[in-house]
């Protein structure tokens, strides 16, 4: 399986999607530097974001260290404004993927996630060759359960105290897109 992603941005109407750049920094860490924003996200997404958080992200993502971890700058009027992220399952799993993404919150409400998820979602499991897509929401995020159900993705249950956000203990809702043929997926 190619872990190369065969387009270097994707239009996605309101929005695009493009590797991120240095240039990001501002737009950046002006979008992620909100508590709303990080409260649905995991504790490598930090709050208050600096720029030294901002600067080591951009570095990280231009290293591109791991090929089965992909992140895309989410951009918007020339800003980069959220990121959608993509990591590839391994072995037994290697047809899977975890979906991960988030916007700046001056953009929510908007229907400009189901726009990008809409669109990037299908190509991504053509393009890597995915049966499952995967995404975890935290309660307490319906705005971000209704996005997945509109993209397709279907609830499938819910992980009891899962995880500790800000102190507080939270169950996950987990959603996933799958397709179940066979044909048009190459064995690795």
């Amino acid at each position: 399986m190619s872990t190369r992603w065969p387009l270097p941005e994707l239009d996605c109407g309101r929005a695009r999607l493009r590797a991120w750049r240095l240039d990001d920094l501002a737009s950046l860490v002006a979008s992620a530097n909100d508590e709303s924003v990080s409260r649905g996200l995991r504790d490598r997404f930090p709050y208050p974001y600096t720029g030294e958080d901002g600067r080591g992200w951009l570095e990280h993502a231009a290293r591109n260290a791991d090929p089965r971890d992909r992140a895309w700058a989410l951009e918007v009027a020339g800003d980069a404004v959220g990121g959608v992220s993509l990591h590839l399952g391994r072995d037994v799993h290697r047809h899977s993927a975890e979906l991960g993404y988030w916007l700046a919150q001056r953009l929510w409400n908007r229907g400009l996630m189901r726009e990008v998820l809409g669109a990037f979602v299908p190509r991504a499991m053509d393009a890597f060759a995915l049966h499952r897509v995967q995404a975890s929401v935290y309660e307490g995020n319906p705005a971000s359960m209704r996005v997945l159900e509109h993209c397709g993705f279907e609830h499938e249950g819910v992980a009891k105290s899962a995880v500790v956000k800000h102190g507080r203990l939270l169950d996950i809702h987990l959603y996933a897109r799958t397709r179940r043929e066979l044909a048009d997926l190459h064995e690795t």
